[in-house]
Formats: structure tokens, C-alpha cells, sequence
């Protein structure tokens, strides 16, 4: 059977059995499943769904062997299959539920409490649990012979984003979508089954598919890192001979701060992928002393683009020179791709508009994409709300959101550039907000590492600052907090800040 011609993101999996059948595809919690064990499992219980004639699968489940499965089984069963976590608020998971018309959840045990709650009335599965009423048990005499047949038009995924309406907005993921990364993936990268893959982003996060979805197409494990493994990153990816790693920046200052950044400590890794945040340069140059065998790739993309849409591949002598703000490039859009740059400046800066065959073909609820699609040259583009560069070439450096620029005092202020400026002068990280305070929009910074005087902070950012760009209020942290997807929560930090501002009332 040539694998190459099935169309499905479930293929993927096919073409990792075919290579390594015996070999593990997924690590997780001290359970070990086999390509087979998983591909028998996903029959059995797609078998199930299918039977069900569900069209829309829910997986409610922690970074578990069942959501590892469920996903696998949603696709076999030919369903579109959405990523749901059990520890977001139980009101904001029905929203997820209802807008995706959800008609079966594979839940784990967790995930089945919260059902009467976010899904009552649905087809449930919940194979790891015990007895339960109204719960369906997968038969073997069910199971599929084989994945069901889809069509690259269909939409294997859903995930949700933040909406500015305060509700989730839903964004469908095609099957032909999937199919052109990840043909692109297999020519960029000489993955292998000896490869050994961390698996460290929550699964409704886009990037989780890749850490799947790369290590299956290659026939390779997926290691699942559980949170006591932050406490020592390096001991982990020793211990489980990782090769390929991905994560958030945020990893990387997570793993200074632990002391386990040393010289070689990771020298098994072939591999750096990071993707979510700004990679700055600082972070890269201590990520490779510790990692002086990987290759670096700064990856970027919204998930209206298919995971990641551009990349950068970082170069020792290179890439600190052309990098903007000490941020590194996010380089070249994929192949088969068209990029715009809208109210494009003599700079060569604007906001990042993209078309091309990874782009979803729209929201759950078409109100959603007002303003955010728009057709030019007979294409139809995404307006991405990054504001990017042209450097040489096709490659582009990130400057940051639309709304990280903020107005004080008559003069637009770049939030990047000040917590760059803030690097430079020592600080470990920083992040700098725009926060309404009583005289108007003020810059308010938060930093990591060692408690500073502010004077002696004020001071070191007037010799490469104007004057109107100077934060008025520092505040230090132990860390920064994280938001479920590990990336530094700013939203928590504004309003944090706004607290901190809030005039004090008189008794």
C-alpha cells in the first residue's frame, strides 16, 4: 500500500506503524504503548464512534494514554476530532462543545466527572474508566478493519483561540492543510525512527500535532514530559535519549533558573524547535551551550495557518547581527505560500497577512472572521495581527502584536524594544506593559533575576532610551506566571499591574 497517496492526517500514524511496528509511539505517565498497541486500540475504539455515527469527537482527557488514543481513534473513525482539557473552567468547555456540535466525548476518568456539566446528552466513551452508567464500552467486534476513508477537504481538528468577544472562537483544520505541512516538514528535516521526541505542549494547543504528528510520520516515540520534569530538563532528556525537542521560549529561562543550563548538558539532542513567544537571542545562545549538538529553529504561525507557516534556522555568527530588538527572525513563509505586509512602511515593516493551501478554511462561527480575512491579488489572506520587517531575502524578523505598540505621552512606544533595551542592561527577562493609570496610558515593567534599585534601572535605560520611553513603575518577580499553553500570561501581569496602580481610597 502506498501510504503517500491515503489522504488524512491519521496516515501520518500509518506510515510510523509501517516503519516501526513494535517500536514505541507514545511515552506517558510510565505506560509505554507500541504502534501496534496504539493502532489496535484507535481501531477498537473508533470502531465505537463510528458505529455511534459520530461526526465531531470530543476528547476530554489529560495528557493521558486515553487522549493519546482518543485522538488517534477520532481520526480513524473519520471524525473531526477537538482537544478538550478537563482542568479549564467546565462553563468555558461548553461553550467549546456546543459551537463545535460535539456529538460523542472520549473522556478519561477527570474528563467523565465534568460530562453532565459540558456534555450531557452526548454519545461518551470512556475505555480507561470503570463501570458507568451511560457510558459506551468498546467491543473487539466492532472494531475497524481499517481507518475510514476521508476526504482532504474535511477538517480533521478543531482548536480553540482566545476570542475578543470573551468567548472561544473555533478554527478548522483541513486534512490537505496537514497533509502540505507536514510534506514540508518531511523535506525540511531528516527525521528517523531512531529519533525520540518530547511531547511537551497540552494537547488544544496547535503545536502538540506536531509533536505527534512529526514523531509518528517517522515511526518514532513521543515522550510526554510531566511537570516534575521541569525541575531538571536535562536529566529528563538524558534519561529518555530525547533527540528532538519543542517547546515555548519560556522553557529555556525555566531551565536557567533551575541552574541545569550548563555547558553540554544536553548534548544528545539533534534538535531544537521553539514556537508560541519572541525567541530572543540570549535565550538561543545559552539554550546551545547547554545544547551544542542541535540545530535551532525559531518556528512561527498562527493557528489559523496550520501550526507553524515560517521558520528560521539559527546561525552562530548570523543571527545575532540581523536579529531586531534581540529577537530572532522568524524567516521564510513556507513554500506554496503568499505573504502581504499591510500598511507596509518605508522600513519595510507592517502587519503580516498570509495565503496559502495551510490556511483554515474559516471559523466555527463566520462572525468570527470579520476583519481578519480579506481578499487581495485573487487570494484570500489572513491578517495575523504580527507586525514584521523584510530583512534580506524573503526572511522577516517579528516585531511583535498590533497592540504591543502603545502610546505615552504623545510618543509610540515599541514594548519589545524596552524590554530588549532591559535585557541588555542585565535584567534576566522582562516583560513591559501599556497600562491605563491615573494620568493616561503608563509603562509598567515587570523583571526576573536579582532585585534592582529602580534608580540604577531608570538610569542604565536613558543612555540607550528617549526619555518618553522610560518605564515610570518596576516591579520583580520570582517568575513569570504561565498560561495553560506555558507562555508567559500577560493578561495576569496587566492586571496585576492595574491593581498595583489602582489609586488606594481614603478612609
Amino acid at each position: 500500500m502506498d501510504l503517500s497517496t491515503i489522504p488524512g492526517l491519521h496516515a501520518r500514524f500509518l506510515r510510523g506503524l509501517a516503519l516501526s511496528e513494535n517500536g514505541t509511539a507514545v511515552s506517558v505517565g510510565g505506560q509505554t504503548l507500541s504502534y501496534r498497541q496504539l493502532h489496535e486500540r484507535a481501531l477498537r475504539w473508533g470502531g465505537a464512534l463510528a458505529e455511534s455515527g459520530a461526526r465531531t469527537v470530543g476528547v476530554l482527557a489529560g495528557k493521558g494514554v486515553t487522549a493519546y488514543a482518543g485522538i488517534l481513534a477520532g481520526l480513524y473513525s473519520g471524525a473531526t476530532v477537538v482537544p478538550l482539557r478537563p482542568d479549564f473552567p467546565a462553563a468555558r468547555t461548553a461553550q467549546m462543545v456546543e459551537a463545535a456540535g460535539v456529538d460523542a466525548l472520549i473522556a478519561d476518568e477527570r474528563g467523565l466527572a465534568l460530562v453532565p456539566e459540558v456534555g450531557a446528552g452526548r454519545t461518551v466513551l470512556a475505555p480507561e474508566c470503570g463501570a458507568s452508567s451511560g457510558v459506551l464500552r468498546p467491543r473487539a467486534a466492532q472494531a475497524l478493519v481499517a481507518p475510514k476513508e476521508v476526504r482532504s477537504t474535511d477538517t480533521a481538528y478543531v482548536l480553540f483561540t482566545s476570542g475578543s468577544t470573551g468567548r472561544p472562537k473555533g478554527v478548522r483544520i483541513g486534512h490537505s492543510a496537514t497533509e502540505h505541512y507536514f510534506g514540508l516538514l518531511d523535506d525540511r528535516y531528516d527525521f528517523s525512527p531512531d529519533d525520540v521526541f518530547s511531547q511537551t505542549f497540552d494537547l488544544n494547543f496547535d503545536c502538540a500535532m506536531f509533536d505527534l504528528f512529526c514523531a509518528w510520520g517517522a515511526g518514532a516515540p513521543a515522550v510526554v514530559l510531566p511537570g516534575a520534569a521541569y525541575r531538571d530538563v536535562p536529566a529528563f532528556i538524558a534519561e529518555h535519549g530525547l533527540t528532538v525537542w519543542f517547546s515555548t521560549p519560556s522553557a529555556i529561562d525555566l531551565v536557567r533558573r533551575t541552574g541545569r543550563l550548563t555547558p553540554g548538558a544536553a548534548p544528545g539532542l539533534r534538535w531544537s524547535f521553539f514556537a508560541g513567544e519572541a525567541l530572543t537571542v540570549r535565550d538561543v545562545a545559552d539554550w546551545r551551550v547547554a545544547a551544542g549538538n542541535s540545530v535551532v529553529e525559531n518556528l512561527y504561525g498562527p493557528t489559523e495557518a496550520t501550526i507553524t507557516v515560517a521558520g528560521y534556522r539559527w546561525d552562530d555568527e548570523k543571527t545575532p547581527r540581523v536579529a531586531v530588538n534581540g529577537v530572532v527572525p522568524i524567516g521564510a513563509v513556507h513554500d506554496g505560500h503568499e505573504y502581504l505586509l499591510l500598511e507596509e512602511t518605508e522600513a519595510g515593516e507592517g502587519e503580516l497577512a498570509i495565503a496559502g493551501p495551510q490556511l483554515t478554511p474559516g471559523y466555527l462561527d463566520p462572525a468570527d472572521e470579520r476583519g481578519r480575512f480579506l481578499q487581495r491579488r485573487g487570494r484570500r489572506f489572513y491578517r495575523t495581527g504580527d507586525r514584521v520587517r523584510r530583512l534580506g531575502g524573503d526572511e522577516l524578523a517579528y516585531l511583535g502584536r498590533l497592540d504591543s505598540q502603545v502610546q505615552v505621552l504623545g510618543w509610540r512606544v515599541e514594548l519589545t524594544e524596552v524590554e530588549h533595551a532591559l535585557r541588555d542592561c542585565g535584567i534576566p527577562d522582562a516583560v513591559a506593559l501599556g497600562v491605563t493609570g491615573a494620568g493616561g496610558t503608563e509603562l509598567f515593567v515587570f523583571y526576573t533575576g536579582g532585585e534592582r534599585p529602580v534608580i540604577e534601572l531608570v538610569r542604565a535605560l536613558r543612555a540607550v532610551l528617549p526619555e518618553g520611553v522610560i518605564p515610570r513603575h518596576y516591579r520583580h518577580v520570582a517568575e513569570f506566571p504561565l498560561n495553560a499553553n506555558r507562555k508567559i500570561d500577560r493578561k495576569a501581569l496587566a492586571a496585576r499591574a492595574a491593581e498595583l496602580l489602582a489609586p488606594v481610597p481614603v478612609g
